[in-house]
């Protein structure tokens, strides 16, 4: 069962999850060689201990990540890398991507005792055991003028509270969330925020994009939280942001709202950003009216949509490139919303901004 994103009690904006605390990049290094693993279970090791797992847990980590590392060595020729990322949960995420061939059968691959390296090819297989969740995704190179990302992504998840494979708090909380969000140069302050409030049949989420960079742009878009929180249709909370912006650098924004009693969506923006729905066939892209909240900006464009379930919704700030869809990572979008989070951000980033995604998959 898949860990929920915990949040609180709905009366104030306390309730409201915030990327900024929830959703953090703690360790991002490239693999180069065995020596790669000495660092990473150290920096793991002290991660986990501060968040609070267990013993067991921190060594069960430690042995992921040692085959995460072994793995990209064998079959990525030393064109990987390695994250560790702080999520909602809170939830304490190994993630490995590469830039290798592919695996060929991921099925076969992910069996005791396979191997195309000649060892014991124990690799996925021990991530999966000692792991509370495992994703992956795979694809190889593509062939003809367009180039697209060929690798394998690895996402091993480690879960707080966690018992007899049911995470504490589990089925209160639905629809599945992943986020991305990470800082010019890994700074210290980051511009993109994204708040999400869930309240009874309601899930809504403000994805924000502070102009500039760093602490300005950070605390441009602080105590904007309990905008999710007051009950006002979503067009009424984005004036309100709007109003509130006023006399600071601004930001760009999008705010979603889902029913799920309903099955429908709303979607309302401002400004560069730019948001995806996913129907298990097509993707169907959005796109904002210019300008800037706080400044000057033209009527914020409004999508309406009925939905179905496991239908999938992306927002995302200029950060994030716009040039993919379904045939740049086939199969991906079938995935767990984290994944395809990690998997967007890290490849479709752009180095020289601040990088954010949200990603939300219906019941």
């Amino acid at each position: 069962m898949t860990a929920r994103p915990q949040f609180n009690s709905p009366r104030s904006g306390s309730s409201v999850l915030d990327s900024i605390k929830s959703c953090r990049l703690l360790y991002s290094n490239p693999v180069k060689g065995e020596s790669a693993v000495i660092l990473l279970r150290s920096r793991l090791l002290s991660i986990a201990q501060r968040m609070g797992f267990s013993e067991i847990k921190r060594e069960n980590m430690a042995l992921v990540a040692s085959e995460m590392v072994s793995n990209q060595i064998k079959h990525a020729g030393g064109k990987g890398m390695i994250q560790l990322w702080q999520q909602p949960g809170p939830t304490l995420d190994i993630l490995a991507l590469d830039f290798g061939p592919g695996i060929p059968n991921l099925h076969e691959a992910q069996q005791d005792g396979y191997s195309t390296a000649n060892t014991l090819g124990k690799g996925l297989g021990s991530i999966q055991r000692l792991s509370d969740e495992v994703f992956v995704y795979t694809q190889g190179g593509s062939r003809g003028p367009v180039k697209r990302w060929s690798g394998t992504v690895v996402l091993a998840r480690f879960h707080i509270g966690r018992k007899n494979g049911k995470p504490r708090g589990a089925g209160a909380l639905r629809p599945e969330i992943g986020l991305f969000s990470r800082s010019l140069s890994d700074d210290r302050y980051n511009g993109d925020r994204i708040y999400l409030h869930r309240n009874e049949d309601l899930l809504r989420w403000l994805h924000l994009d502070g102009l500039g960079h760093g602490e300005i742009a950070q605390n441009t878009t602080s105590h904007l939280a309990g905008h999710l929180c007051h009950g006002e249709e979503p067009g009424a909370a984005l004036m309100a942001v709007d109003r509130e912006l006023a006399g600071t650098r601004g930001a760009v924004a999008v705010i979603g709202e889902i029913d799920l009693a309903r099955y429908s969506i709303q979607v309302l923006g401002v400004g560069d950003m730019h948001a995806h729905i996913y129907d298990g066939e097509q993707m169907h892209s959005m796109y904002f009216a210019p300008g800037v909240l706080g400044r000057e900006h033209k009527a914020p464009s409004v999508f309406r949509e009925d939905i179905g379930r496991g239908w999938l919704v992306i927002t995302a700030s200029d950060g994030i490139r716009r040039n993919w869809d379904t045939a740049s990572f086939p199969g991906l979008f079938h995935h767990h919303p984290q994944l395809i989070a990690y998997v967007l951000g890290n490849i479709m980033g752009r180095i020289s901004d601040d990088q954010s995604v949200c990603v939300v998959r219906t019941d």
